[in-house]
């Protein structure tokens, strides 16, 4: 089971990796148009909206369409030759079981950090910083640190598996 989750964890950082170009396209982009103003009007909900569609929901589709396909798999866990099932049946999964998965894996926690990074910063601004906004960023790592841990306890399903109705297997 720790081998396993070993290999998930390195597969997810590889992952991590690809995503972090996708990240460097949109700050390309996004960093002279905050710097030139040109989002300055944007109110806290309109700029999470904005990073949820352009940076979160791209790469959930994208992993998505990856573990769904014929290698059922995103680029990191092909690295380390793993693949996602149907809980059940064993088989491929399908798309939405995939979108479900990767919305709660990676869209959740993402989102909820996107939360909690422009609330702190535009909170902060007069030097007080509301508690709700610390139970956000809370949660921004409370939710990753659950997912991880659930990976060594038990049967090494995550909760957005278990949701999703998947399971990650090695592809010996």
């Amino acid at each position: 089971m720790v081998r396993l989750a070993w290999r998930r964890l390195t597969a997810w950082v590889i992952d991590w990796l690809v995503i972090l170009a996708w990240v460097a396209v949109t700050a390309a982009v996004g960093v002279p148009l905050y710097l030139a103003g040109v989002t300055a009007d944007l109110g806290v909900v309109a700029l999470n909206v904005v990073s949820a569609v352009v940076v979160v929901l791209p790469v959930v589709v994208g992993l998505a369409r990856a573990e769904a396909s014929r290698r059922q798999a995103s680029v990191g866990k092909r690295a380390r030759r793993l693949r996602v099932v149907d809980a059940r049946t064993g088989t491929g999964v399908t798309f939405r079981q995939a979108l479900a998965r990767n919305a709660l894996k990676v869209g959740l926690p993402w989102t909820i950090g996107h939360v909690a990074v422009i609330a702190l910063v535009t909170d902060s601004a007069d030097g007080t910083v509301a508690p709700a906004v610390w139970v956000v960023t809370a949660l921004a790592y409370v939710i990753p640190l659950i997912y991880v841990i659930s990976l060594i306890v038990g049967d090494g399903r995550t909760p957005y598996d278990r949701v999703a109705g998947t399971r990650v297997v090695a592809d010996e």
